[in-house]
């Protein structure tokens, strides 16, 4: 970009965009620096200094020993159960969504308008209302308090979302590639498999980026649903903030924050840009 070319107005852009990003980014600075402090540089210091010695004493607290309530064995187990729950959660959502689109997209039958409407519902319908019948389907399942009941219930509560991501981009697919290949033969999973989802990579990573940030950072589900053993880490992260003690801990707490939140951060500097380019291939039209 050339001198000429920073007007006044761009100028002001960029620096209203500098301030508002520096504004986002200051808590994760305050976690990070207060994660990486001892207790002496966090009395003697202030909240945006840096630490005068680094180091990771707190991070090796929070992964193995501090406790949640009586349990102290820090957040790995909670973040094992997260993970058990989430990548099975995540790719079972995500397929049935494909095929629920593949199928109100090209294979319309007589009312699939009005069944997709009322999917609809699910993306809007606030997750409080489901708390009491889905505990009791659960219950019958015997489900539990257990991994499986949790994957169960977001496989369920994310079906609307997937549905519709898929169902928007697949509209967009030409028709005579799929009459094409009725012609020629093809049924219902051929076309499928053979046609369709190679053309769904962007909003496939759309849909599994979507469905892992909202699984991993879901603290409703985990709480209500969750027994002693299959509780995720966003609940561990509550109770360990919440257990009181002599002194409060909190390069402790900003380090189990962190790594509670790693995660969905990583996916997201890794594949966020194909995020993008899944929502502008059409992961939003129709």
């Amino acid at each position: 970009m050339t001198a000429k070319s920073m007007t006044p107005g761009r100028v002001f852009t960029y620096g209203l965009l500098l301030v508002a990003a520096l504004f986002f980014l200051a808590p994760l600075y305050v976690m990070i620096v207060t994660s990486l402090k001892d207790a002496d540089q966090i009395r003697n210091g202030n909240l945006l200094s840096l630490p005068t010695s680094v180091t990771f004493e707190a991070w090796g607290l929070a992964w193995n020993t501090a406790c949640t309530g009586v349990d102290c064995r820090g957040l790995k187990p909670y973040f094992w159960n997260s993970v058990v729950m989430a990548v099975p959660a995540v790719l079972i959502s995500t397929a049935w969504g494909a095929i629920n689109g593949y199928v109100l997209s090209m294979w319309k039958f007589r009312g699939s308008e009005v069944l997709f409407g009322f999917l609809l519902f699910g993306v809007f319908m606030p997750f409080q209302v489901v708390l009491l019948p889905m505990s009791q389907v659960l219950g019958y399942l015997g489900l539990s308090s257990s991994i499986g009941g949790l994957v169960l219930v977001h496989c369920l509560a994310g079906m609307a979302g997937t549905t519709l991501f898929f169902r928007n981009y697949y509209t967009a697919v030409p028709r005579e590639l799929v009459n094409a290949a009725r012609i020629d033969g093809a049924g219902f999973w051929r076309i499928f498999w053979r046609i369709v989802l190679p053309m769904s990579t962007p909003i496939m990573m759309v849909t599994l980026i979507w469905q892992f940030t909202n699984i991993w950072n879901d603290f409703l589900f985990g709480v209500a649903f969750s027994g002693a053993d299959s509780k995720p880490v966003t609940v561990g992260l509550n109770n360990m903030a919440n257990t009181t003690s002599s002194v409060k801990n909190y390069n402790v707490d900003m380090a189990a924050a962190i790594i509670a939140g790693l995660p969905t951060m990583l996916v997201y500097v890794l594949a966020g840009q194909y995020f993008v380019k899944g929502l502008t291939a059409g992961a939003v039209k129709g």
